[in-house]
């Protein structure tokens, strides 16, 4: 399942933390509830970057989506099932715009999980829908950190530049998300608009 998310990012038609944390949050057989997280093993790393690495090489909108539907599945798991059904419960409360209980259910989950991209990036969206685009930001760049492939939260910074009348580092913000995902809709002509209002150069 897809949704939007970042209200500021919707016309992007970028996949919602809340579509990937519904299929985490629910518990495989067996998981202990009260596991920590592990690590992720060298096979799952190495698996992670021939993904992007496929991304990167994708021919059109509908190949790429169904390896950025693998890759988001990958970022969805924290290796805690704790963490992952708090994250469910977040993001669900934010589709019932409980902004307020989102963000205190996702402040435990960065709590118990601080390397966890999607957590960040989560609490990133609810941020901006409660008109804290300096939260969100900087909740952006956590994950980015974390995670700088994830394409979402470049495009998310985008927008979020744009907004501000900063159209350089938006600029700048978006290239780097197209180089990840060079196939995320309608994003490609907004850089090419972007491009020639500011170096002139057609992209």
């Amino acid at each position: 399942m897809r949704l939007f998310v970042l209200a500021v990012i919707a016309s992007l038609g970028l996949a919602a933390p809340a579509a990937w944390a519904q299929d985490a949050g629910r518990p495989e057989p067996g998981r202990n509830q009260s596991r920590p997280a592990s690590k992720p093993d060298a096979s799952r790393a190495v698996t992670l970057d021939s993904l992007f690495d496929r991304l990167a090489k994708a021919e059109n909108e509908r190949e790429a989506e169904g390896i950025s539907n693998l890759i988001e599945r990958r970022w969805a798991r924290s290796g805690s099932d704790t963490a992952d059904l708090l994250l469910s419960r977040a993001s669900e409360a934010a589709e019932k715009k409980n902004l307020d209980l989102a963000v205190e259910l996702l402040d435990r989950v960065v709590t118990l999980q601080p390397g966890w991209a999607s957590a960040w990036y989560t609490r990133a969206t609810v941020f901006y829908q409660l008109d804290d685009p300096v939260g969100a930001m900087a909740d952006l760049h956590r994950a980015l950190t974390i995670e700088p492939r994830h394409y979402a939260a470049w495009a998310g910074l985008g927008q979020i530049f744009m907004a501000s009348d900063d159209k350089g580092r938006a600029l700048e913000a978006f290239r780097r998300a197209l180089k990840i995902n060079p196939q995320i809709p309608n994003l490609q002509p907004i850089v090419e608009k972007l491009g020639q209002e500011i170096d002139g150069q057609d992209l």
